[in-house]
């Protein structure tokens, strides 16, 4: 008998394979991890932000998320410039596992190629690559 994984998947965001998502929002593009990724990695403990101002490239690592589990970086969805950093989650990791769409946001780039945007997946695409994991 199949378990069925229920996943939070948001229709309005854009997804990486390592498990990112992006929103476009009027200031920039704002990023995370997603439900999937905080799940594996169960309660997140410590939250090494970008810091503000550096450039980063599409793919590379931004920042490092740890958990009671791992230590596992957080790859650039699009690349640009560091905006802003989710401040919070430096006292309060654990809005990642409880709101990784909402509170739990890590930063808001200012993307150098937004075209970069829609090459990432699209939530169909995301739920589709998601079913072919093996748990």
């Amino acid at each position: 008998m199949h378990k069925v994984v229920t996943m939070n998947i948001p229709d309005d965001l854009k997804y990486t394979k390592e498990h990112e998502w992006a929103r476009k929002e009027p200031d920039g593009i704002r990023i995370g991890i997603t439900d999937h990724a905080q799940k594996e990695l169960t309660d997140i403990v410590y939250v090494g932000l970008p810091k503000v101002g550096i450039t980063v490239q599409k793919g590379k690592p931004i920042c490092v998320v740890e958990s009671i589990k791992t230590t596992s970086d957080v790859f650039a969805p699009v690349s640009g410039v560091v905006k802003k950093v989710n401040n919070d989650l430096e006292a309060h990791p654990e809005y990642i596992n409880k709101d990784p769409y909402g509170t739990g946001w890590i930063a808001l780039l200012d993307p150098s190629n937004p075209g970069e945007l829609d090459s990432l997946l699209t939530p169909r695409q995301y739920r589709e690559y998601l079913s072919t994991i093996k748990h």
